[in-house]
């Protein structure tokens, strides 16, 4: 007997339905895969945060949240090495009867405006302190700010919580294939940057290459659509200073601002550090750009206890090899040279 036009249409649906929900499993599935191998060496976890997972806040537990760019990430340190892990580490040996944790926010080539969408993504982490630790991704200053917030360009995380690394590890993939294997000048080649390095991929290299950007682009297309329902903005860019701080650094000022009244706003202390020293062409910019934000907290947030600058322009030089990988990232040595000047800063913000 014929299936009448109305079962045919729900046996369709059905079947379209199974069909995407296996295709949904497998992709998780793989994602997941993708985290584990990653998250313990140069990845984020499934929650998007450098580290192991944390779990729910224990009772009288000491728990601090770390917010910058690569150099507070960890770049070219496993993570355990990194800033973050480090000061986890001495805060437990201070306290060996206290829980202790301490969670790396940070993001490679992020800046100050991204603060503020980091820590209320990440509120329900329940924080005592937070630090912000970035100043060298806004040395250009205005009038064109850094504002990256690439976890946020994720609709699935903005959505659920869950970071998918899925869809840029396809597309790292075919920037590796593209470029011989030299994702770094894919990603030079991607900023409109000559490289002196050509290689010129053959037939078979081009379409696996286009094959996996392919696949990368449904959920690239993906993340589009549902980023509507998401979005949000933290704060348009500004061309004049009602904080008082000067040219070219008012936006810097004003990411760094609204992140401190974010965090007090709901009880948090919140350390706001000065980078090592630059040195070179912008060791200048850089002296003057924390000037005018260790200016700035002082003048609106003088008064307020949980609210403290720490300057660390002098605890690394960052031309010294024994420290630095490249005159701005810290090996593990420097790392923790910084870490044990954030100890008791962050030990006078948290709750007794």
């Amino acid at each position: 007997m014929a299936l009448s036009r109305r079962k045919k249409l729900l046996f369709a649906l059905v079947t379209a339905g199974l069909s995407l929900t296996v295709a949904l499993i497998v992709l998780i599935a793989a994602d997941l895969v993708l985290h584990q191998r990653a998250e313990r060496s140069a990845g984020l976890n499934r929650w998007g945060y450098r580290g192991p997972v944390v779990g729910i806040k224990q009772s009288r537990e000491m728990r601090i949240v770390m917010l910058g760019g690569s150099t507070m990430f960890g770049y070219g340190v496993t993570w355990d090495e990194a800033i973050p892990a480090l000061v986890e580490k001495k805060l437990r040996n201070r306290h060996p009867d206290r829980p202790v944790s301490v969670v790396n926010l940070a993001f490679n080539n992020e800046g100050a405006y991204a603060f503020l969408p980091t820590l209320r993504d990440f509120e329900y982490l329940d924080y005592d302190v937070v630090v912000l630790y970035e100043g060298y991704n806004d040395i250009m200053g205005d009038p064109s700010p850094n504002l990256s917030v690439f976890r946020d360009e994720s609709a699935v995380f903005r959505l659920t919580g869950y970071f998918p690394i899925l869809p840029m590890y396809l597309n790292e993939k075919a920037m590796m294939i593209r470029t011989g294997g030299d994702l770094a000048a894919a990603y030079e080649h991607a900023r409109g940057r000559e490289t002196t390095t050509v290689f010129r991929p053959n037939l078979a290299q081009r379409t696996s290459a286009a094959a996996l950007e392919g696949a990368s682009a449904v959920g690239d297309a993906l993340s589009r659509q549902i980023g509507r329902l998401a979005k949000e903005e933290a704060g348009r860019p500004v061309t004049t200073s009602e904080l008082g701080c000067h040219s070219p650094w008012a936006n810097y000022c004003a990411s760094v601002h609204r992140a401190i009244v974010s965090a007090t706003a709901s009880g948090k202390g919140v350390l706001v550090v000065g980078q090592p020293a630059l040195t070179g062409p912008y060791a200048s910019r850089h002296v003057e750009q924390q000037a005018e934000v260790r200016d700035m907290i002082n003048r609106h947030f003088g008064a307020t206890p949980n609210v403290r600058y720490l300057n660390l322009a002098n605890v690394v030089n960052v031309d010294d090899p024994q420290f630095a990988f490249d005159k701005m990232h810290l090996n593990a040595g420097g790392n923790d040279l910084v870490a044990e000047r954030l100890v008791e800063p962050i030990l006078a913000l948290a709750p007794k």
